[in-house]
């Protein structure tokens, strides 16, 4: 029997959803299971529809354990789960179609083969980066040697965009993360990874063509091709490539010819199976001065965001820079660097190397308390990095509780206001997640810090005695 019913099939995938939320990380969820819909409940198998082919891979190689306890808890033992996979054309004369899945455990299955396309390839293709010595059709991908995916360091902060990166440079043209669109701050890495990538697909497959380019770069070539009548030249030399990396390309903003000649660029490399990779500020839907139609491709593929590094990965960066530079540093230092400087990862190998530099040339060891007075042309904030811990014992002292108390189960009055005032500080003065905060309160889950906050909140609108406990705790964290 089917239940062809939406809401019998939407409720079993709502609550599998509710379990998943709480065992991965927020951009994950995001990223890959708010897209999915849920279509149909055929007995004990669920079928559920994804937005492209390598969704499915991705979550059977990722999440098919998690996936399949979900399923199992709602639907029993025998309880199943099947993908409706939406393949798109490239051509716009044929309709995106949808083909069955089944979930099989180790996503061996089913993945897409590639069809090569004949492209012609014009053996008097005039190259614009002139290089001497070197035939027409002889390439120099313009990479450097140095930005590689064993020298970038893997973190929550940029996991997404490593991992669909290394899976394009395996396969550059054949998954569905095409183009790929790199975006994130200053000096947080976009240009490493997405030049790691083609240093990677050199690696692998030597005859493919592949070119780095900054989007500056690219515009002033435009404009000589212009002046020299070789526009011909131009955008055949980029149409026959298999890999474009273009670096920053918001500064395509307000140079619409250029747009229009890299959006027929564009087109003919997707259609003919070819990877882009792109670098942004931001994400497409934010860039402004772009044409509608060159925003809609740069959305085709996925956009995977470059933030800020956490602690535990700011370190780590330090510690490998250490390593290929066959240096040792105390841990403490290490640290001191890592917690002060959190920015970008650019103004974090900056600062190391300032500390090296004046260790060396003032011949001192390097401790903390030289690092503290060498760094603080970098170090904005020098206070150290508030705890949970900190604050707990903080609103402890001011309350006059017990620490041990707040841990506990005990619902009296003035524990539980400690209680969720600690939880309300933690959550907006540290970067640790909801989880892990209830976990430190005696194993509370996340629904209960966020009823926390929304009563420490509610309480602060309200009630200008309690506003004024909050505010003073407040000031005393500053002060450190």
């Amino acid at each position: 029997m089917i239940y062809s019913m939406e809401k019998t099939c939407t409720s079993v995938w709502n609550c599998c959803l509710e379990i998943i939320k709480d065992n991965i990380p927020a951009q994950s969820f995001k990223t890959w299971f708010e897209p999915i819909k849920a279509l149909r409940l055929d007995g004990n198998v669920l079928t559920i529809q994804v937005p492209s082919l390598f969704f499915y891979e991705w979550l059977e190689e990722h999440y098919v354990g998690l996936l399949r306890k979900t399923v199992k808890k709602q639907l029993g033992d025998a309880g199943r789960l099947e993908y409706n996979i939406v393949v798109e054309k490239s051509s716009k004369s044929m309709a995106p179609y949808t083909t069955n899945m089944p979930s099989n455990g180790n996503g061996a299955e089913g993945k897409r083969q590639s069809i090569p396309v004949p492209v012609t390839i014009n053996k008097d293709i005039k190259n614009p980066f002139v290089i001497p010595g070197l035939k027409k059709l002889q390439v120099d991908p313009q990479l450097n040697q140095n930005y590689t995916f064993d020298n970038f360091i893997e973190g929550e902060c940029n996991r997404l965009a490593r991992s669909a990166g290394f899976a394009v440079a395996q396969k550059p043209g054949g998954t569905s993360f095409n183009p790929l669109m790199i975006y994130g701050g200053v000096g947080l890495g976009k240009t490493h990874l997405a030049q790691a990538i083609g240093n990677e697909v050199k690696r692998n497959l030597p005859d493919k063509l592949v070119i780095y380019v900054s989007c500056e770069k690219f515009c002033q070539q435009f404009v000589d091709s212009l002046k020299n009548n070789t526009i011909n030249d131009f955008v055949n030399f980029y149409q026959a490539m298999d890999v474009i990396i273009m670096d920053d390309v918001h500064n395509f903003a307000g140079k619409e010819r250029t747009q229009d000649i890299f959006f027929h660029i564009f087109n003919h490399l997707h259609q003919s199976g070819k990877q882009v990779i792109l670098t942004s500020d931001k994400a497409p839907k934010d860039l402004a001065g772009l044409e509608e139609r060159l925003l809609s491709r740069f959305k085709w593929g996925l956009s995977a965001d470059m933030q800020v590094p956490d602690l535990e990965t700011r370190m780590a960066i330090l510690k490998k820079k250490m390593y290929a530079d066959g240096i040792n540093l105390p841990e403490e230092v290490v640290e001191y660097v890592a917690h002060n400087i959190d920015n970008n990862v650019r103004e974090l190998e900056g600062a190391m190397v300032s500390l090296l530099a004046q260790a060396t040339l003032n011949k001192k060891d390097i401790d903390l308390g030289l690092a503290k007075s060498m760094l603080r042309n970098f170090i904005k904030n020098t206070q150290k990095e508030i705890s949970i811990d900190y604050i707990q014992k903080l609103v402890c002292e001011y309350f006059e509780v017990p620490v041990d108390m707040v841990k506990s189960k005990t619902r009296k009055r003035e524990i539980v206001q400690a209680r969720q005032i600690s939880m309300y500080l933690a959550k907006n003065h540290t970067k640790t997640s909801l989880k892990s905060i209830g976990a430190f309160f005696g194993g509370r889950d996340h629904s209960t810090v966020i009823y926390a906050c929304q009563t420490v909140e509610d309480l602060i609108d309200t009630d200008k005695t309690f506003k004024s406990y909050v505010q003073d705790i407040q000031k005393k964290l500053k002060m450190g």
